[in-house]
């Protein structure tokens, strides 16, 4: 059995979407096998911490990632890989 992933794995796994080009909020869902719920959830943290903005076009709503939240992805990668290592 799989266990779960905790916020901070989830986090990282938007970040690395949206910053991969995965921006509308259906196609993050699928990618990211979350719920719709959870994926909010998430994505309203990501929007307060400054890591994601939500940009309106043809009033649909996409997600970009910051300059820091390319650093902060960076630098999570890095921490992950060192801990795993």
């Amino acid at each position: 059995m799989k266990r779960r992933r905790s916020t901070l794995e989830i986090y990282i796994d938007i970040l690395k979407k949206v910053s991969l080009g995965v921006s509308k909020p259906t196609n993050l869902m699928y990618k990211t096998n979350l719920s719709w719920l959870s994926l909010n959830r998430a994505l309203n943290s990501l929007v307060s911490q400054g890591l994601i903005v939500v940009v309106e076009k043809d009033g649909r709503r996409l997600y970009k990632i910051t300059e820091n939240g390319r650093r902060v992805l960076e630098q999570l990668e890095r921490a992950r890989k060192l801990l795993l290592a």
